[in-house]
């Protein structure tokens, strides 16, 4: 009987969640900060690997830790609206979440790089964008929800 209701309790959670227009528009800016992350992860993971000569195995470590110092930045302010949440315990959580996304990312990338011989930029560019729905919902549901 409880495995029935706890169903039940999740579908209705997730039929409210679809239908509130804030969690659309909260979709949508979590996607303009995700944009603006890809943007900074791509500029400096160039920058390492083209003018600097690094490994990008390297080169995406760096590039990950600007992007998320970015984007948490924006996603506590604007996002999620939590700037009156705990800094300190909204950042280690943001933190394990972006490291979680960041393994799927860097799994991702050594495949494409070493794998399939795809060309550095392109592979990090596919890498990010899919590891990004691991992102999001572990922000939304543990970083900021408070």
């Amino acid at each position: 009987m409880s495995d029935a209701l706890d169903r039940l309790r999740r579908r209705d959670r997730v039929r409210h969640g679809v239908r509130d227009a804030d969690n659309w528009w909260q979709l949508a800016r979590f996607t303009a900060v995700g944009a603006s992350g890809y943007v900074v992860n791509l500029i400096t993971f160039a920058l390492c690997v083209h003018a600097l000569d690094l490994d990008f195995r390297v080169a995406a470590v760096i590039a990950f830790l600007v992007a998320v110092t970015n984007n948490f930045w924006w996603n506590r302010h604007w996002t999620f609206e939590a700037g009156a949440g705990h800094a300190g315990q909204q950042a280690v959580r943001f933190l394990v979440v972006s490291v979680a996304a960041f393994a799927v990312n860097f799994v991702v990338l050594e495949a494409l790089v070493t794998g399939a011989d795809v060309k550095e930029l392109l592979a990090q560019a596919i890498a990010v964008a899919a590891a990004t729905p691991c992102n999001f919902v572990g922000n939304k549901l543990w970083t900021f929800d408070e």
